[in-house]
C-alpha cells in the first residue's frame, strides 16, 4: 500500500501507520481511503489478525480529514456526463466513499483501536471515531475536533451521527455547529476519546486494550444501546432539538444551509439503524455541497487562504529577507500590538514613542499580552520572557540603525506622519543596512503616494496597514505607492507571512480597499439613523446579514472619536469635494459630549462596568434623529439587510474598476479576515457572482432610484453583466494559471 505502512506483531496486532507519501499532513485522498478498505478487509479475513492499531508516520499529527483538493476537483466522483438521478445517484455515491470504507473497517470484526499522535480534525477525527477505542496523546498541539462548518460543509464521514451517539445530542451540536476543537484532557472528559498517555505511549495503549479488553463492537450496533441524554422521541432529546433549532437560528441567522442540514441530519438520523444513519448523513452532505454557500466559502477559506498565506501576491525572483530588527515608531494600542507580533516571531523589536514612559506603556501592553498567554497556559513563562526581552522601548531614534524595516505607526495625521518619517529615516539609511532596509506606514485612510513624499527612497516605502486588535486579527493589508519597487512589495511579504498573518495587496487609494468597502457598511447605518429608522432594528438588521456587529455597534467599537478624526482628515484633504454623511455631526457632537465608543463605556450604547451585565442603547439618539420605524415587516427587514451588503458590494466592485484591488481572492480573504464581512458568502465578491451580476445590476438601478448615487452600478458591472462573466472568471488568477 501507498499511504499505509503495516507491520504485524507476535501478538497478533496490526500495526497500520498512516504516512502519506510527498505530503507534510496525512489526508484522505481516494488512494489513502482504498488502502484503508484493504487493511479492513485484511482484518476481517485473515485470522491470525487479533486487532488492529491505526496511528501516523507524521511529526505533525495524525490527519487533517479528507483531501478537499482531491475530492473537490472531481476525483471522488464517477460518471461525470450522466444526467439526472443518474448524476444524482453518482453524487451521492462519491459523497457516501468515506462513509462507506469507515463503516468497512468499524464492522471488520476484529476490535481496531487508534493512537492520535497529533492533530485529528475533520475526517481524521471521523476515521477515530469509527474506530472501538481511542487513545490521544497529551501533546500541546494535539487537538480533536469536527471544524468542517468553518468552511461551510459539516461532518461528511459519520460524524454526525457517531458523535451525537457518543457524547449526547447537545454537547455534539455544540460542538459541530461550532467547529470546536478539543484538547486531550477536554477531549477525555467529553467522551470522546477513552484515554490519554504521555506523547509516544500511544501505542503501547492501544496494545494493551487491544490484547486485554479489546471489543470489536461499536456502542450503536450493540441492542441496549442508549443514545446518551435521549434521542428526538425521548422527552429529554425532544427539548434539546427544540431549544438546538433556536440556538442555531441566532448562530446562523438563516444564512449557513450547512447548520441546517446538520440538524437534519442527526435528528433524522438518530431515529434509524446506524446503516440507514450513514446514508441519510451523506444526502444531507451532498445537498450541502451543492450549495453556493459551500462552494464559495471552500474556495475562499481553504484554497485561497492557503494561496495567499504562502505568498501568492510575491514578486517572482527577488530572495527572501529574513528580519533580524524591526522598528515600530509610536507604542500607542496598535504600535505595541505590532512591536508585539513582531517579537513573537522571534524577531528583535526596537519600540519608539516621543518618551521614555510613553515608549514603556508600549512595552507594558505586550508585557500584559503575555502574561494573559501564560495565564491561560498558551507559554511557558520562560517563554513569555524571551519574547519580553526582545522588545527594546526607547525614546533615542539612533536606536533604529540597524533595522531591516521601520513599521511607522503613529496618529492618522498626515503633518506628523511625514515628521517620524524623516526622523527615522536617518538612522534606517545608515550603516550595513542603507541599501536593504524598507519602511512601512500604518495607515488605515491616507494614500501612501501622498506620505512617500516625505521619504529620501520613496521606492522603499510602502503601506503596511494592519488591524486591531492587532494580536488578534489576522489580515495585513500593503499598499503600492506609485514608486513602490517589487523588491519592497517583496520583503513586506515576507514581514506578514513571518508574523504569521495573511497578506493582501492593493494599490494606491484613499481608505485603499478594506476602509473603503468597510465604511460604506457603518455610513449606511447612519443614515438609516438620520432617516428614523430605530438604532435597534438597524443593528439587528447588520448581525442578520452575518456581519459579526451592526454598524452602529461597529462604530462603538472602533471608537467614536477616531472616526471623527478620519473624517476631519479626509475632508481636509478632499475639500470641496467632501460630501457630508448624514448623522456625521451629531456624532461628532457624541464625542463633544464624551461619548467616544465602548473603550469609555458610552457611544451609541451605554455598557457597564461589570462586563457580565449587557450593554444597552443609548436613548439620547432619539432626541437626535425621531424614531419613525421602530418595528418592521420580514420584507423590510431584508430591505435593510440588502442596503448593508450591496452598499459594500458595489464598493469592492468599484475598486476592482479603479485597479485598487485586482485578484477575487484578496478581495474575498480580506473582506472575511478584515472587517468580518458576511462569511457565509464566501466574501465580498463572492457575494456578488452568487447573486449573478445580471440580477445584482438590476437590483442596483433599483436602489439608486430608491437611496442614491451610493447604489449606482459601475460600468464594470454592466459590462460583465453583458459578457456573462464572474469576478473569478474575469479576474481569477489561479483559475487562469490553471487553464495555462
Amino acid at each position: 500500500m501507498e499511504n499505509f505502512k503495516t507491520e504485524l506483531d507476535a501478538d497478533g496486532i496490526l500495526l497500520c501507520t498512516f504516512d502519506v507519501p510527498g505530503k507534510t499532513m496525512n489526508t484522505f485522498t481516494k488512494a489513502a481511503l482504498g488502502d484503508l478498505e484493504t487493511i479492513a478487509n485484511r482484518a476481517k479475513t485473515e485470522a491470525e489478525i487479533k486487532g488492529v492499531v491505526l496511528t501516523s508516520g507524521k511529526t505533525t499529527g495524525f490527519c487533517a480529514g479528507a483531501d478537499l483538493e482531491e475530492m473537490l476537483g472531481g476525483a471522488w466522483e464517477v460518471g461525470g456526463d450522466l444526467q439526472g438521478e443518474a448524476k444524482l445517484k453518482a453524487n451521492f455515491d462519491a459523497a457516501f466513499e468515506m462513509n462507506r470504507v469507515y463503516r468497512l473497517l468499524e464492522t471488520c470484526g476484529k476490535p481496531v483501536a487508534v493512537a492520535i499522535n497529533g492533530v485529528a480534525l475533520g475526517g481524521g477525527l471521523e476515521v477515530s471515531l469509527a474506530c472501538h477505542y481511542r487513545v490521544m496523546g497529551n501533546g500541546p498541539k494535539t487537538q480533536v475536533g469536527l471544524p468542517e462548518i468553518k468552511i461551510g460543509l459539516f461532518p461528511g464521514g459519520g460524524g454526525s451521527q457517531r458523535l451525537p451517539r457518543l457524547i449526547g445530542v447537545q454537547n455534539a451540536l455544540l460542538a459541530m455547529s461550532e467547529g470546536k476543537s478539543f484538547k486531550p484532557k477536554e477531549a477525555l472528559s467529553q467522551g470522546i476519546v477513552h484515554e490519554v498517555v504521555d506523547e509516544g505511549k500511544e501505542v503501547e495503549a492501544a496494545k494493551t486494550w487491544i490484547k486485554t479488553k479489546g471489543d470489536p463492537v461499536a456502542p450503536w450496533d450493540k441492542k441496549d444501546f442508549k443514545i446518551p441524554g435521549g434521542g428526538p422521541y425521548h422527552p429529554a432529546g425532544a427539548q434539546i432539538f427544540i431549544m438546538g433549532n433556536a440556538m442555531l437560528r441566532k448562530q446562523s441567522y438563516g444564512n449557513y444551509p450547512a447548520v441546517l442540514n446538520l440538524m437534519h441530519s442527526v435528528y433524522e438520523g438518530l431515529q434509524v439503524p446506524f446503516d440507514t444513519a450513514i446514508k441519510i448523513e451523506s444526502r444531507f452532505f451532498c445537498n450541502t455541497l451543492a450549495t453556493p454557500q459551500a462552494k464559495a466559502m471552500i474556495r475562499t477559506f481553504f484554497f485561497s487562504m492557503q494561496a495567499l498565506g504562502k505568498g501568492s501576491g510575491r514578486p517572482a525572483g527577488v530572495a527572501k529577507t529574513e528580519f533580524a530588527q524591526v522598528a515600530v515608531l509610536g507604542a500607542g494600542m496598535m504600535g505595541a500590538g505590532i512591536a508585539y507580533v513582531t517579537a513573537m516571531a522571534g524577531i528583535k523589536v526596537v519600540l519608539v514613542d516621543r518618551d521614555q514612559a510613553s515608549a514603556d506603556k508600549g512595552k507594558a501592553h505586550c508585557e500584559d499580552l503575555l502574561k494573559k498567554a501564560v495565564s491561560r497556559g498558551k507559554m511557558t513563562q520562560d517563554k513569555a520572557q524571551g519574547v519580553l526581552d526582545l522588545i527594546t522601548a526607547t525614546p533615542d531614534y539612533a536606536a533604529i540603525e540597524g533595522s531591516d524595516l521601520v513599521v511607522e505607526a503613529v496618529f492618522e495625521n498626515t503633518e506628523l506622519k511625514d515628521q517620524v518619517t524623516r526622523q527615522a529615516e536617518a538612522p534606517l539609511y545608515k550603516g550595513a543596512k542603507a541599501g536593504s532596509a524598507i519602511f512601512g506606514t500604518n495607515t488605515s485612510t491616507i494614500p501612501i503616494s501622498l506620505l512617500a513624499k516625505a521619504s529620501s527612497k520613496p521606492e522603499n516605502y510602502i503601506g503596511i496597514h494592519f488591524f486591531s486588535p492587532v494580536d488578534k486579527m489576522l489580515l495585513v493589508e500593503i499598499i503600492l505607492g506609485e514608486k513602490t519597487s517589487d523588491e519592497t512589495l517583496a520583503k513586506a511579504i515576507d514581514y506578514v507571512l513571518k508574523i504569521k498573518k495573511t497578506p493582501i495587496v492593493v494599490n494606491d487609494s484613499r481608505f485603499f480597499f478594506a476602509n473603503r468597502c468597510f465604511i460604506p457598511f457603518t455610513a449606511e447605518g447612519m443614515i438609516m439613523w438620520s432617516e428614523g429608522v430605530a438604532p435597534a432594528l438597524i443593528d439587528n438588521a447588520g448581525r442578520m446579514t452575518g456581519m459579526p456587529r451592526g454598524p452602529l455597534e461597529m462604530m462603538d467599537d472602533v471608537a467614536l472619536d477616531l472616526l471623527t478624526k478620519i473624517t476631519s482628515e479626509t475632508a481636509k484633504a478632499m475639500g470641496d469635494a467632501y460630501q457630508p454623511i448624514p448623522g456625521e455631526k451629531e456624532v461628532a457632537q457624541m464625542v463633544a459630549d464624551g461619548r467616544l465608543g465602548r473603550k469609555n463605556g458610552k457611544g451609541f450604547y451605554d455598557y457597564p462596568a461589570d462586563r457580565n451585565t449587557p450593554k444597552t442603547l443609548w436613548q439620547g439618539t432619539k432626541d437626535m434623529f425621531p424614531v419613525t420605524q421602530a418595528e418592521a415587516n420580514p420584507a423590510e427587514v431584508e430591505e435593510l439587510k440588502k442596503r448593508l451588503l450591496y452598499v459594500q458590494a458595489v464598493t469592492a466592485a468599484r475598486c476592482f474598476e479603479e485597479g485598487v484591488i485586482t485578484d477575487p481572492r484578496e478581495a474575498d480573504v480580506g473582506s472575511i479576515l478584515g472587517w468580518g464581512f458576511a462569511p457565509w458568502s464566501g466574501g465580498i465578491v463572492s457575494l456578488i457572482d452568487a447573486i449573478g451580476i445580471p440580477k445584482f445590476v438590476e437590483e442596483l438601478d433599483r436602489m439608486e432610484k430608491a437611496y442614491g448615487e451610493r447604489f449606482k452600478a459601475p460600468q464594470l458591472l454592466r459590462e460583465m453583466a453583458a459578457k456573462g462573466e464572474t469576478f473569478y472568471s474575469r479576474f481569477g488568477k489561479a483559475d487562469k494559471a490553471k487553464a495555462a
